[in-house]
């Protein structure tokens, strides 16, 4: 009992034998030194001793515990150990490997107490030493599948990243991109290249490569027995572990392997579709990676690998949809574009043309369009350089005789596809071109030339029947336009002009004639029929033998615009036509017109300014509405006037009212009152028109009765002499001015109006020139004035010989420098012999 009175707990719990308290020592389960301070063992359990494999008299007094550790052991108790255990006198759970006596080394965990003297000098350590093997090695797996875990965490991780690269690659080119660098993040892959299968060539070949060593590769047959063929036919995983089983099974990699100090290579197969029992699976390529050294892949690799193979297969054959989907819209897009681009031209070799440059660059780097039409071979080129001439010519040939195209295949020294431009079953010719080479699609690109030698071959013909229309309808035109005009009449003089439109478009209707009703009476007419091309032009012909056949001294213009009403009722072509027509009375100086829908005639008469002649106007030919009343106007004209009819080319515009184009048109007409009858028209048509015109220009001048006196006014320029001599002579010759005395005449006029441009204004190419001619029964005079100036007396000219063939040809020859420089001319008349 104790003190208390309660039970003796000590009695209760004694064992029922007796410890030994030094067997407890020696047999504990943990080893027990004792050291002096300075480390030397004084005592030590047999526990310790069956550890390490020691006596206890190669311990005590012959061993400090320090000298029991490792080298880094004895470093840890120099620097940590002692200083701690001094600081704090005691330590616990540090960890140390004791060398034992046959050199092993016990892991350990040391726990020490420093004992003190009663001055508080360090008198021993007592050390407790437990055994940590076991718990190493617990430790050491822990580690290593902490190592594991991460490792497959990076793998999971990098397979994530390369997964969503390859989702964001459209292409194959980037698919191969982010493919060919995954071995290297997710396995430490030293080198990996990616190759790819092409099933229309039944080839594999090299897209892709880490290693800059590897250079370019060779494509091989999908028959062939290196590795990767191999192995993308039977589409397995396969890991060569060694040079010596590359030798055995892929004789092809041991090379490579000695020569890169790789001696481990993973060959993959990219695969798509289902993996069950290889049922639906394709392989589109396969990817090469290897390591220094020798690597052993675990099974979580390899299952990570196998994943890699099967997501980078599926990006590929997304890739190539892609790229299918893509290139197909672009072609699609070009042949549309190209067919819109060829339609805009209207000629056949403006179209020829165009299609080189569509084709060059954007498709090829060369290209050569051949037609075979007409007498002369058509040839447009682009690009360059050129294929071997006479393998072109060979293959040109060919395909022009069979009408097939004919593509390069492998090994082909032309390396350029031809193909026949052919439409309604005729070969008009060839299209060749030379094309980059595509490593896909072969088979597309095939049917994509060929549909864009169907579409070129159309396009072509159009332009050619469009020409041969156009031809045949020019020449139509010409010839119904190029009736011979009256003439060698001194009452009148008829200028005409006809400019077809600038734009390739089809011969329009505008037409002129001129012709006598009757000795007396000059019948004018300009008309417009609608439409364009053959019919146009037929229908125009039409109503000009119409305007003939009405035409009499008795019908008058409003009878014959009611007999072209008639007409067109039998002509539905003709109907909405429009008409100007005039009627000149030689004899009476009077003019009588009607207009049926027609522009009205522009009045010039020798004194005054242009006047539109706007009455006597009714609606188009068969027209339905507006005022179908056909009425005539008479009125006199006084010798000189001159009369202009023409079509709405000269005048119409889309950017200006038409009140502008009449504006502008009488203001030139009036610039020209004195300008040479010859050239007027086409002078007019090149001031209000110029060149870039949409519609045709038809224009007929008529100069009633002779002047007594002619005065013309021209440019500084020589090709005005040409056209004034000609005006000069007509009218010397209305007044039977004897052929000797108007050719000299002539001749000095011509030499004194070039006397005025080269000398008088050799420094102003716009200056202007006068001329005024007169004639009696006795003689002509003639007089050039320029207000230019000249260097030195007039009659100093020493240039050429025109101050002496102007003395020679004249009677008399004066100068005057009064006001510029005049030259009275004056040549008397003889009776012809």
């Amino acid at each position: 009992m104790s003190d208390s009175g309660g039970p003796d707990v000590t009695q209760e719990l004694r064992a029922p034998w007796d410890e030994d308290p030094d067997d407890l020592y020696e047999h504990a389960p943990c080893g027990y030194l004792t050291t002096l301070p300075d480390g030397t063992i004084v005592r030590v359990n047999q526990t310790f001793l069956s550890w390490t494999g020691f006596t206890r008299g190669e311990l005590v007094g012959h061993r400090r515990f320090r000298d029991l550790l490792t080298a880094g052991g004895q470093i840890y108790h120099e620097t940590h150990y002692a200083p701690l255990l001094r600081m704090q006198d005691e330590v616990h759970e540090l960890a140390f490997d004791v060398v034992c006596a046959d050199g092993r080394q016990l892991p350990t965990l040391v726990n020490s107490v420093l004992a003190r003297g009663t001055e508080g000098a360090p008198r021993a350590i007592r050390t407790t030493v437990f055994n940590a093997t076991e718990r190493r090695q617990y430790e050491k797996e822990l580690l290593l599948a902490r190592q594991v875990a991460e490792a497959s965490e990076r793998r999971v991780r990098v397979l994530q990243q390369i997964v969503a690269d390859l989702a964001a690659a459209p292409t194959e080119a980037e698919v191969a991109e982010a493919v060919v660098r995954a071995p290297e993040s997710a396995f430490g892959a030293a080198s990996s290249s990616i190759y790819l299968v092409d099933t229309e060539r039944d080839t594999i070949y090299a897209v892709a490569s880490t290693d800059p060593t590897t250079g370019n590769w060779d494509d091989m047959a999908r028959s062939s027995t290196r590795a990767v063929a191999r192995v993308a036919g039977r589409g397995d995983l396969h890991v060569v572990g060694s040079v010596a089983e590359a030798r055995e099974h892929f004789p092809d990699l041991v090379e490579s392997m000695r020569r890169s100090g790789r001696n481990t290579v993973v060959l993959l197969p990219l695969t798509t579709g289902q993996a069950d029992e290889h049922a639906g699976v394709e392989t589109l390529g396969v990817l090469a990676f290897s390591f220094k050294g020798e690597r052993v892949l675990t099974d979580g690799e390899l299952r990570v690998v196998r994943l890699l193979g099967h997501q980078a297969g599926q990006a590929l054959d997304r890739a190539r949809l892609y790229d299918d989907v893509r290139r197909r819209e672009e072609r699609s897009i070009f042949l549309a574009e190209t067919t819109r681009s060829l339609d805009e031209l209207h000629r056949l070799l403006p179209r020829t043309r165009r299609l080189v440059d569509r084709v060059v660059p954007e498709i090829a780097d060369w290209a050569e369009v051949r037609l075979h039409v007409g007498t002369t071979p058509v040839v447009e080129t682009g690009g360059g350089p050129r294929p071997d001439e006479e393998l072109l010519s060979q293959r040109l040939g060919k395909v022009a005789a069979s009408g097939e195209p004919k593509f390069p295949g492998e090994g082909d020294q032309l390396n350029c596809s031809v193909l026949p431009l052919t439409a309604r079953g005729m070969v008009l010719g060839t299209l060749a071109l030379r094309m980059a080479p595509d490593r896909r699609g072969a088979a597309a690109e095939r049917a994509f030339l060929v549909e864009l030698a169907d579409r070129a071959g159309l396009a072509l013909e159009n332009a050619r029947l469009y020409e041969q229309e156009r031809q045949i309808a020019r020449t139509l035109q010409r010839s119904l336009l190029a009736g011979d005009l009256p003439g060698g009449d001194p009452r009148f003089a008829v200028e005409t002009h006809y400019q077809a439109a600038a734009q390739d478009l089809e011969v329009g209707g505008d037409w002129f004639d001129a012709f006598l009703i009757s000795q007396d009476k000059l019948a004018l007419v300009v008309g417009d029929v609608v439409g364009r091309g053959i019919e146009a032009a037929t229908t125009m012909g039409q109503l000009r033998s119409a305007v003939r056949a009405l035409a009499s001294n008795e019908a008058g213009p409003a009878r014959l615009i009611e007999g072209l009403d008639r007409f067109v009722e039998r002509v539905e072509a003709a109907r909405m036509a429009t008409v100007a027509y005039v009627e000149l009375d030689l004899a009476a100086g009077e003019v009588a017109y009607s207009c049926a829908g027609h522009l009205p005639p522009l009045l010039q008469e020798p004194a005054g300014s242009p006047e539109y002649l706007l009455q006597a106007r009714s609606a188009a030919l068969g027209s339905k509405a507006g005022n179908r009343v056909r009425t005539e106007h008479r009125r006199k004209l006084p010798a000189g006037s001159r009369l202009l009819l023409y079509t709405d080319g000269l005048i119409e515009r889309r950017s200006r009212s038409i009140d502008k184009g009449f504006e502008l048109l009488a203001r030139e007409y009036a610039r020209r009152r004195d300008a040479p009858l010859q050239g007027l028209a086409a002078g007019l048509a090149d001031t209000l028109v110029g060149r870039d015109h949409t519609d045709d220009v038809c224009m007929l001048c008529v100069t009633l009765g002779t002047e007594e006196r002619i005065e013309r006014t021209i440019g500084a320029d020589r090709m005005q002499i040409a056209l004034l001599r000609a005006d000069l002579r007509a009218w010397l010759v209305a007044h039977e001015v004897e052929p000797e005395c108007r050719d000299a005449v002539l001749l000095a006029c011509s030499e004194a109006v070039a006397n005025a441009i080269e000398h008088g204004y050799r420094d102003d190419p716009f200056g202007m020139i006068d001329v005024v001619a007169t004639v009696t029964d006795d003689a002509v005079e003639v007089r050039v004035t320029d207000r230019g100036t000249w260097r030195g007396p007039v009659t100093d000219v020493s240039r050429g010989r025109g101050l002496q063939l102007i003395r020679e040809s004249m009677d008399q020859v004066l100068f005057d420098r009064s006001d510029g420089t005049t030259v009275t001319m004056r040549r008397g008349r003889r009776e012809a012999s």
